[in-house]
């Protein structure tokens, strides 16, 4: 990877530990190697399941404020040069009672939330956004909104006849060079599908709240265009994702395996490039050419 000068890259993602859990790695490699890495946080994670324990410990009075003081703990270890929230509510999975809150990302107007997609955009001036998959990842609801919301603003930067009120406030408008969606390789979770009724989990009921299936989500493609080698910043990764101690500090899914086979399965993490169209050999390095 060149050693970039002046280069930026955004994440736009929808709760505190999206930026580790997923592409934590790649962040930070790209910060040690001198990007500028913002992330921009839709929501503050309030209805994420969190012990009491966990919050009384240090004295926060709410879900959020203790996963907002992960995502600061989580941020200054990868290495990130900002984080920023939008102040949606967390919506909760999908069907929950939470999905119908006003304040909730998944109750947002959209166009407002593709304005202010937007208006990072242009401020930060990224020459790569990265956000979630079509399928939000495994299907939460503000994963799948960001989403969508993301994708309009990577357009909606460089035009400006979009939101010319933003040009008026002096954002001028920016055109990224490049949009990933952060996901993995189904073929890793096809043999985890496989194997775990061996472990004695169920593959249709993961998760602390038994409410993901991994056999669906398993079925879901999207392609890879994109490998990062994040083997020398896995430790990094890890000690990012324990900040996040409230949501299982990253044990999660792959944390039934041994710790040799989790670790070279996760010496790398995917990516599948939206635009432009990337070409037929698999890339290396989100800024190669730029």
């Amino acid at each position: 990877m060149d050693t970039p000068t002046q280069r930026t890259l955004l994440a736009v993602f929808a709760h505190p530990d999206d930026e580790t859990f997923g592409p934590g790695g790649t962040l930070a490699r790209y910060a040690a190697a001198g990007v500028s890495v913002h992330y921009l946080c839709a929501t503050r994670g309030d209805v994420g399941e969190v012990d009491a324990a966990l919050m009384s410990q240090n004295g926060h009075a709410s879900a959020a404020d203790l996963r907002t003081a992960e995502l600061k703990c989580a941020s200054q270890i990868l290495g990130l040069a900002g984080v920023e929230f939008l102040g949606y509510r967390d919506s909760g999975m999908e069907g929950s009672p939470e999905n119908l809150h006003p304040q909730s990302l998944y109750q947002a107007d959209r166009v407002r939330l593709a304005g202010e997609v937007t208006a990072a955009i242009r401020r930060l001036r990224p020459q790569v956004v990265i956000t979630f998959d079509p399928f939000g990842g495994y299907g939460h609801p503000d994963h799948i909104a960001i989403h969508y919301a993301t994708l309009a603003a990577f357009f909606a930067a460089g035009d400006p006849r979009r939101f010319p009120e933003q040009l008026a406030a002096g954002l001028t408008p920016h055109r990224a060079a490049r949009l990933y969606y952060s996901t993995f390789d189904k073929r890793a979770l096809r043999w985890l599908v496989r194997l775990m009724p061996l472990l004695g989990k169920n593959p249709r009921a993961f998760g602390a709240n038994r409410d993901i299936d991994l056999v669906t989500i398993a079925g879901w493609q999207v392609p890879v265009t994109t490998r990062v080698d994040i083997s020398h910043f896995l430790d990094t990764k890890s000690r990012a994702a324990a900040c996040h101690a409230s949501q299982g500090g990253g044990s999660g899914l792959w944390g039934i395996l041994p710790r040799p086979i989790r670790r070279r399965l996760l010496a790398s993490e995917t990516f599948s490039r939206a635009y432009p169209h990337p070409g037929s050999t698999l890339e290396r390095d989100l800024f190669a050419g730029l």
